[in-house]
């Protein structure tokens, strides 16, 4: 995403994109309370372009641990997906996942894998509201599991990311389950000249 494109992007430009974050997120509730068979309630989410430099500040959470599903986006708009989830918020998923009310410790193998399942819906979700809007074809490889220091991860996923953009598309929001909240920090990171894709597709001029 050059930072050109994103200096001079309109005010209805930004408002297209953010509604995609938000179509993103309804699906992405629906897709949730269908996987874990109950219902779940979700606070409005929060859209806006990122700069890649901030997002570690964004997430505010740098001295804590975390868990990251990171995964490449592939098609006509390549680019990548990191979603950030707090360490309470995994708890708080694989509980809700469960069903038992039991108390998540540590991360088995098992629960890595469900989350990692979690992230690649969340993300599908995401995807196709863009595919949806856009009428582009985009989907996301195998996914990637990390959990550490926010500012570990995110140092080193950010050093890759920073060599194809310089933005990204933060969508923010809460999924709540009887009372549990389920915390979620999502970023579409277009690769260069993708953004224009997407922006074109959507019926906007970019030159």
């Amino acid at each position: 995403m050059s930072g050109d494109l994103i200096e001079n992007i309109t005010s209805m430009q930004k408002d297209a994109l953010k509604e995609i974050g938000n179509i993103g997120a309804g699906n992405a509730a629906t897709a949730f309370a269908q996987v874990l068979d109950t219902e779940i309630d979700m606070t409005v989410p929060s859209v806006d372009i990122t700069p890649i430099s901030e997002v570690p500040e964004v997430t505010g959470q740098i001295e804590q641990k975390v868990v990251s599903v990171l995964l490449k986006v592939m098609g006509e708009a390549p680019g990548s997906i990191l979603l950030i989830l707090s360490e309470e918020s995994s708890k708080n998923l694989l509980s809700i996942m469960m069903n038992n009310g039991s108390e998540i410790e540590d991360f088995t193998e098992v629960e890595i894998s469900a989350l990692k399942e979690i992230g690649n819906i969340l993300s599908g979700s995401y995807l196709n509201a863009i595919n949806q809007m856009t009428g582009l074809n985009l989907i996301q490889s195998i996914p990637g599991f990390s959990y550490d220091m926010a500012g570990a991860i995110l140092t080193t996923s950010m050093i890759s990311l920073f060599e194809e953009s310089d933005y990204a598309l933060l969508i923010e929001t809460k999924f709540i389950n009887n009372g549990k909240e389920i915390e979620g920090y999502f970023f579409y990171i277009p690769d260069s000249g993708s953004l224009e894709k997407i922006l074109k597709a959507l019926g906007f001029d970019t030159k």
